[in-house]
């Protein structure tokens, strides 16, 4: 099956470094971000777990839980997490997923549904397009998916960024601008017209045209907009 932004997130038990999980009780009320690897004792892969455990603190003030997963057991994911801590400074401090048998990775159509196998015989190569991000919310709909090559590590201070922007625009009438970062101006929805932006937007707002309105961020001060 494929993904896409709108869908109700597969559901999933599986084997984790901190035990058994059912992925929807999992999550609970809170955002999630499950990110997944094509193998453990991958050089990009390493430097992205550890500054992921670095921004944990991060996610965790938003309400946001962390998750990993790689095409290998948990045993393996206990003495790559050695390696990761020493070359990296950080001690991976979320759940990672040892998927074995592949069944995440073909659930979320990181790898195809027909795919045949386990973990044993596979390479980074050959589980290469299970290296993607997906953000899902407390509604349990996928609100993100991104997915990158081997070569090239994720930047995680852009996942951070985006959180932010959904986290704000699911609960105000707005939108986020190229490369916005939080407590910048932000751009009032089309479907918003300028009768309610007034009620909604007080302090008044720069009209560069009739649909590019642009409000200082909204902030707790004000009326939430849901």
């Amino acid at each position: 099956m494929s993904i896409r932004l709108g869908d109700i997130a597969p559901d999933f038990q599986a084997e984790t470094t901190e035990g058994t999980i059912s992925f929807h009780e999992w999550l609970g009320d809170s955002w999630g971000i499950l990110f997944s690897h094509p193998k453990d004792f991958t050089p990009v892969c390493t430097t992205e777990l550890g500054y992921m455990a670095k921004l944990a603190p991060e996610f965790h003030k938003r309400n946001c839980k962390v998750i990993g997963l790689s095409v290998d057991p948990v045993e393996r994911h206990a003495e790559w997490a050695k390696d990761i801590l020493e070359t990296q400074g950080y001690a991976v401090n979320y759940p990672m997923i040892g998927d074995r048998n592949l069944a995440v990775a073909k659930l979320y159509d990181m790898l195809p549904a027909q795919e045949e196998g386990t973990f044993e015989g596979r390479t980074a190569a050959t589980n290469q397009t299970v290296r993607s991000v997906f953000i899902v919310g407390p509604d349990k709909k996928i609100k993100l998916t991104l997915t990158y090559p081997m070569t090239t590590g994720r930047n995680f201070d852009e996942i951070l960024r985006v959180l932010d922007s959904m986290q704000l625009t699911a609960g105000y009438k707005v939108a986020t601008p190229v490369n916005w970062k939080s407590g910048e101006d932000v751009i009032i929805v089309p479907a918003v017209s300028d009768d309610e932006a007034k009620e909604k937007f007080p302090g008044g707002w720069k009209t560069l045209k009739p649909y590019l309105r642009f409000v200082p961020q909204p902030g707790a001060h004000e009326p939430s907009l849901n």
